[in-house]
């Protein structure tokens, strides 16, 4: 690949260019929109999202494997820079010494020094995925990007009700009234049921990729208020407007963004958002303020 050739700084030179030609492309795709065509709107929203994701695996991709093929390299380097004078001095020897038979003996000895050598090697490799792998890199992006405004990660627990747990962590953070999951679904899904028309044209069959019949929309509405179905976009804007408070989402790559920017508070509520936290899919986390580890 290209990208191993290039050094740290150029890749990440590289990710900017690409990101400011994608926020390019947006904004075309979003002035094609006509006012009104909530049609042509689902689309492009679904074509930007297709676009941000597409972009996000591939740089994340990209860093991983300039990562852990950096890593291999500098180790095979170091090994070949305290071994090489010992190798040469053995394979002149060799070369004065007259060939004979490997003894079966000295093949074991050799077959299972090549296993250790195997045995390491997929070593180096898994650490460095533990290392440079997306779930710590975007974990550790995130952490930083909180650090710098003095806040740190509150871990919510990953059942289906993390985006409602976050927001009811968040409102006893900043000293509205309490509301517990229960109670955060149960508006969730009122508002949605008296908004219908606002946010059908957004919500598709994930089997058909059709829009929901009225049936299947109020089955929609009963599963948010009664199960632990995840909750996304449609949710995180919903929230919002029960709580009458804007939503803040932190993520790894792009900038935050807020939802329910219309409510002026002094207050707003700030969420973590994890493509890549569990292999169950994405995840919401909320926000403390930071406190120093004890060492």
């Amino acid at each position: 690949m290209a990208e191993l050739e290039l050094t740290e700084e150029e890749l990440a030179q590289k990710h900017k260019k690409e990101r400011k030609e994608l926020q390019a492309q947006i904004q075309t795709l979003k002035k094609s929109i006509c006012k009104g065509d909530k049609k042509k709107k689902k689309e492009i929203t679904e074509e930007i999202s297709r676009l941000e994701d597409t972009l996000d695996k591939k740089q994340e991709d990209e860093l991983t494997s300039w990562k852990v093929a950096h890593l291999n390299i500098n180790n095979i380097e170091d090994e070949n820079a305290e071994n090489g004078n010992d190798e040469s001095t053995k394979d002149n020897k060799q070369c004065e010494q007259p060939t004979h038979r490997i003894s079966k003996a000295q093949k074991r000895r050799d077959k299972k020094a090549n296993a250790e050598r195997e045995r390491n090697q997929r070593i180096i490799e898994q650490e460095a995925l533990n290392v440079f792998g997306k779930r710590n890199v975007e974990l550790q992006t995130i952490k930083k990007i909180l650090y710098e405004r003095g806040l740190m990660i509150y871990e919510i627990p990953s059942d289906g009700h993390c985006l409602y747990n976050a927001v009811a962590h968040q409102l006893k953070i900043i000293g509205k009234a309490p509301l517990n999951v229960c109670e955060l679904r149960t508006k969730t899904a009122m508002y949605l049921r008296e908004n219908m028309n606002e946010f059908l044209p957004f919500i598709s069959n994930p089997d058909s990729d059709h829009f929901l019949s009225t049936d299947q929309y109020e089955k929609y509405c009963e599963d948010v208020a009664n199960t632990s179905v995840w909750g996304g976009a449609i949710e995180l804007q919903v929230l919002s407007h029960v709580v009458k408070c804007p939503i803040e989402v932190i993520q790894a790559s792009g900038t935050p963004y807020i939802v329910g920017d219309d409510y002026n508070n002094e207050e707003k509520m700030i969420l973590t958002y994890h493509r890549h936290m569990y292999e169950l899919g994405a995840h919401y986390n909320s926000v403390t303020k930071y406190i120093k580890e004890e060492s």
